[in-house]
């Protein structure tokens, strides 16, 4: 057999994976219980397991239809989108939401392949808006909102 699109070959070995990997941790680590009264194992395994059976589609469908190649692997996106997620986490405390959330926009947009202080600042403003109404006044939740030297 002859593999006609590798980026699904890859796809759906990944899923496969993924899918069997927490199956197998659910029902290990978990109890499962009965479709009545559905234990911690439950659903994750249903998950896993459906997540196999859509990677084993996916695989079985690069054999038979032509696809594209696997692109080249881009390091520079996926460093900078982690750094900027782990300056988040680090950031919150001193700097606050507006700060923490200022390195998470500019350091993961500098990860793209077409930087424009314009959109990450649009961006930015929507993101930290958003972020206030729905964390800060909806959901109550006692997150530091400006940095603690301005306070």
């Amino acid at each position: 057999m002859k593999i006609k699109s590798p980026k699904d070959f890859w796809a759906g070995l990944m899923f496969m994976g993924f899918g069997a990997f927490f199956l197998v941790w659910a029902v290990i680590h978990y109890q499962m219980g009965t479709a009545v009264r559905m234990g911690p194992a439950y659903f994750p395994t249903m998950l896993g397991g459906l997540l196999a059976v859509l990677g084993l589609f996916v695989l079985l469908g690069s054999f038979a239809i032509e696809g594209p190649p696997v692109p080249e692997f881009a390091f520079r996106p996926l460093i900078l989108i982690s750094v900027g997620c782990v300056l988040y986490g680090y950031l919150m405390k001193p700097l606050g939401l507006v700060g923490a959330t200022a390195a998470l926009v500019y350091v993961s947009a500098l990860g793209g392949h077409e930087f424009n202080w314009k959109e990450a600042t649009v961006l930015y403003v929507i993101l930290i808006l958003f972020s206030y109404l729905v964390f800060v006044k909806g959901l109550t939740l006692p997150f530091p909102v400006w940095p603690e030297f301005v306070v």
